[in-house]
């Protein structure tokens, strides 16, 4: 089983940068399928990008395309999120996940194991 850990959480106004991480520990992932979503007190939880094993496959939802770049470091089972030009919409817990689908494309359902979350605020 993998654990995931997320850091780089915080408070930024908008405008602002940040760069989460997540380190995985229990097994290597980098067969693995890896995502960020964010979940906001009183909404559902969002999907933000994924990114695939070898990196070559990107998805990012509409509302951070262009803003927000997930990467991976295979080697250090690592895989963060850059987020720029944040928004006070970009406010919840951000959480890791990774699935072990393979051969299709993990839909949001598929992802298996999850962070504990950490959390950004961003003020207007």
């Amino acid at each position: 089983q993998v654990q995931l850990v997320e850091s780089g959480g915080g408070m930024v106004q908008a405008g602002g940068s940040l760069r989460l991480s997540c380190a995985a520990s229990g097994r290597s992932f980098s067969r693995d399928a890896m995502a960020w979503f964010r979940r906001d007190p009183g909404r559902e939880r969002e999907f933000v990008a994924s990114i695939g094993w070898g990196s070559a496959i990107k998805y990012y939802s509409d509302s951070v395309k262009g803003r927000f770049t997930i990467s991976r470091d295979n080697t250090k089972n690592t895989v963060s999120l850059q987020m720029n030009s944040l928004e006070p919409e970009d406010t919840a817990v951000y959480y890791c996940a990774g699935s072990t689908r393979r051969g299709l494309w993990p839909s949001n359902d598929d992802y298996e194991y999850w962070g504990q979350g950490t959390q950004v605020t961003v003020s207007s």
